[in-house]
């Protein structure tokens, strides 16, 4: 190994000095707030391993299954694992939702039935759910299925309009949807 400094290796980069010496400055006023986030991550990642030696994963966890989830020690394991680190009273981890808005349309198209409606009461959902709930229409759509979609907008303090969600709630009610973003 060659006896270059740091520095001089960043030189031969054609990297300037001031450049390295502004950066090496950035990252000093940075340290605080580096050595917060390293704090977190080690607390979470104390977390994951606790949540593995409690549901005592091992090998065996990570062979092949058949593919069909029976008995899938694998799996099931997995689940655990996540409903421990997020004190949850189970999980459902899978490769197969693929995203927020995926996971938000199986929710709410295995608890909806026709007949039944949503109620937003946080206003109007993000543009992506707008197509699940059948607002924009959208093949596939909860709207398409028979389920019926109101809103309540917030207050123009950004607080919830009781008077008004007690008015739009009735008898089909099933679900109310909740929004922060």
């Amino acid at each position: 190994m060659n006896n270059y400094t740091i520095e001089e290796m960043y030189e031969s980069l054609g990297i300037h000095k001031d450049v390295f010496t502004y950066g090496k400055e950035i990252e000093a006023s940075l340290k605080e707030r580096f050595d917060k986030i390293d704090e977190i991550v080690e607390f979470n990642q104390l977390k994951v391993i606790r949540a593995l030696q409690q549901n005592r994963v091992c090998a065996e966890h990570f062979t092949s299954s058949t593919g069909y989830g029976y008995n899938d020690a694998g799996r099931e394991t997995l689940e655990a694992v996540y409903a421990s680190v997020f004190h949850t009273e189970a999980a459902l981890v899978r490769p197969q939702i693929t995203c927020g808005t995926h996971a938000l349309a199986v929710a709410l198209s295995g608890n909806l039935r026709p007949g039944d409606e949503l109620v937003s009461i946080s206003g109007k959902p993000y543009d992506t759910l707008e197509e699940v709930i059948g607002i924009r229409p959208s093949t596939g759509s909860l709207a398409e299925y028979g389920v019926t979609y109101k809103q309540v907008d917030l207050l123009e303090d950004g607080s919830f309009d009781f008077a008004k969600i007690k008015e739009t709630l009735s008898e089909k009610t099933k679900m109310i949807e909740i929004q922060r973003s």
